[in-house]
């Protein structure tokens, strides 16, 4: 059998809409699959190189890599007023981080990209993993973080403050859900293993959805320490209906967050949004 490289990060939410394909009770037929670890920003980075026959990757990273990939209607990671959180040690607003030193979880990645929607002030970005930012703010190692993934949920009793919610800010200008993360496919594998790949992906998705309890079993490997019911939350967050199919309002919501970053002069052109419809 052929091997089919998918590339995703060692997230909860990513484990679970991947369980059916990582358990073998989904199958891309004719294929091996070949389950590739790596932190999101690393996964941007590879598929720039197009190393991967399918990868998870931020919807920002994506016009840097729209040659090499298509998008799937399924598999995107959307949040609907809420979204990554900047915090910091005191009260701030975004209008004092002018001239602040800002924890960012990678330079290709959507939050960083929404954060620069939404600060008008220059700031010193300092890169560095996800999972050490609310760490670094606390230490005062940097003055605030853009806070992702379980962060989200458990941020309350790490001390910090809010500075601003990037998601709840983009729907109330918008109306629009964010587009955070997509999951995309090599075009040189051709059509027809193209949408075999997708169909398997959103087969995998509606399995972790009707097998619940063994699909977070399999997440909680992946949680960082989070107890189940938290687990369970934040995958609900970012595997839910428009992971299943992003639909026509993901579409516009891709198109607006692009077409912002334009605007801001943080990206030259929009990308032309090739979407395998599954």
């Amino acid at each position: 059998m052929k091997t089919l490289s998918i590339g995703h990060s060692p997230d909860a939410d990513d484990a679970f809409m991947f369980y059916g394909l990582a358990s073998g009770r989904v199958a891309v037929p004719g294929y091996r699959v070949d389950h590739v670890l790596d932190d999101i920003e690393t996964l941007n980075r590879r598929a720039h190189a197009a190393e991967l026959d399918v990868t998870a990757i931020s919807a920002a990273a994506y016009p840097q890599v729209q040659e090499h990939y298509r998008i799937m209607s399924c598999g995107a990671s959307v949040g609907r007023r809420y979204g990554p959180i900047v915090l910091a040690r005191e009260a701030l607003t975004m209008a004092d981080l002018a001239d602040k030193r800002i924890a960012v979880p990678g330079p290709h990645t959507t939050a960083y990209l929404l954060f620069r929607l939404y600060v008008s002030a220059e700031i010193v970005p300092v890169m560095m993993d996800f999972d050490r930012i609310m760490g670094a703010v606390s230490k005062g190692e940097v003055d605030a973080g853009i806070v992702i993934h379980e962060g989200q949920l458990t941020w309350p009793s790490s001390g910090l403050r809010p500075v601003a919610d990037l998601g709840a800010a983009w729907s109330e200008e918008t109306g629009l859900p964010i587009p955070l993360g997509l999951d995309v496919v090599r075009r040189g594998l051709g059509s027809a293993t193209m949408d075999a790949v997708a169909r398997a992906l959103k087969e995998s998705i509606l399995l972790a959805h009707g097998d619940e309890e063994a699909a977070v079993d399999y997440a909680m490997r992946f949680g960082r320490g989070v107890d189940r019911e938290t687990c369970r939350k934040f995958v609900r967050m970012y595997v839910n209906d428009d992971t299943v199919d992003m639909g026509d309002d993901g579409r516009r919501a891709l198109e607006a967050l692009y077409d912002r970053a334009v605007r801001r002069g943080l990206l030259a052109t929009p990308p032309n949004l090739d979407i395998l419809w599954v």
